[in-house]
């Protein structure tokens, strides 16, 4: 009988970890950039709060055969975008995944990408105290300058 209410307890502190470790992100104003036909990369925005302080390590997406973390910056008026390894969630703040800023790329695209379609994404946090866990989220297809702002 303490064997299994020792199982119980774990397994309640694990389900309540999880549900705090969801709880402490929210996402808003997700979207994925239509594309054109042929067209093998697109990118995806959205805007990302950890209240407790986290980490994006990896992004995964059933549209494509990689995703990476992405940031533009602009250096002697030339606009640079290179690959991050993680993007930090200060706790508190809203990190933008934008046109021109932060963004999710979509490498190796399955299909064309319709405005009005999805993609389903997993999303990989770690937490300040090192645990990990995922998010799956739908996006929507919208065309370049349609997405709500």
């Amino acid at each position: 009988m303490n064997i299994f209410r020792t199982l119980c307890f774990s397994l309640l502190f694990a389900l309540t970890a999880c549900a705090e470790a969801d709880q402490d992100i929210s996402i808003s104003d997700a979207w994925i950039r239509a594309t054109a036909p042929g067209q093998q990369v697109a990118a995806a925005y959205m805007r990302l709060q950890s209240k407790q302080g986290s980490t994006l390590i990896k992004a995964e997406s059933n549209l494509a055969g990689t995703v990476e973390i992405h940031s533009m910056t602009m250096e002697n008026d030339v606009m640079k975008m290179r690959m991050l390894d993680e993007l930090p969630l200060p706790a508190g703040k809203t990190v933008r995944l934008e046109p021109g800023g932060y963004h999710l790329m979509l490498f190796d695209l399955k299909q064309t990408l319709s405005v009005g379609g999805t993609g389903e994404f997993s999303l990989h946090f770690r937490n300040q105290s090192g645990e990990t866990h995922n998010m799956t989220v739908k996006l929507p297809v919208k065309a370049a300058g349609r997405h709500g702002h």
